[in-house]
């Protein structure tokens, strides 16, 4: 993984437009309001003791605070947020704007910044065992549910 081009990539997020039309892009989905990327996206993983997949959550843990680190010092620190219960409202029939839902889909806590009139969202996505380990990056206009 490589803190400068998630930075690039976090870059060129910041600075395109929100097309009209649900999208896929060279580094992942664009909505109105709203870019999501991949930054890094890990194995799947089906061991029997899961230090394979400890050690990946463990990587991108670390990947994720780095990035933080880099963006605290361009934008200030990050206001912590938990997107445990939009997951629940969305559970119970709430309607989620995206990219706020997907995110909840797997994102417990993020790291959250509002820069330029955008809000930046960068946390780890966990989605069980049998899915990837993903680095995920969101920035929208579309407020924090």
């Amino acid at each position: 993984m490589s803190t400068a081009r998630h930075l690039t990539t976090i870059d060129l997020l910041c600075a395109r437009p929100f097309p009209a039309e649900h999208a896929g892009s060279e580094v992942g989905t664009s909505g109105p309001g709203y870019h999501l990327a991949g930054l890094a996206i890990g194995e799947s993983f089906q061991e029997a003791d899961g230090s394979r997949r400890a050690e990946e959550a463990e990587q991108y843990e670390a990947e994720c605070d780095a990035l933080v680190s880099v963006l605290a010092a361009r934008w200030g620190e990050p206001q912590p947020v938990s997107l445990w219960s939009t997951r629940v409202r969305a559970a119970e029939g709430e309607e989620i704007p995206e990219p706020w839902r997907a995110l909840s889909d797997g994102i417990g806590s993020a790291h959250l910044w509002r820069t330029g009139g955008r809000w930046v969202v960068l946390g780890v996505y966990w989605q069980g065992d049998e899915h990837p380990l993903r680095l995920l990056v969101a920035v929208t206009e579309i407020d924090p549910p």
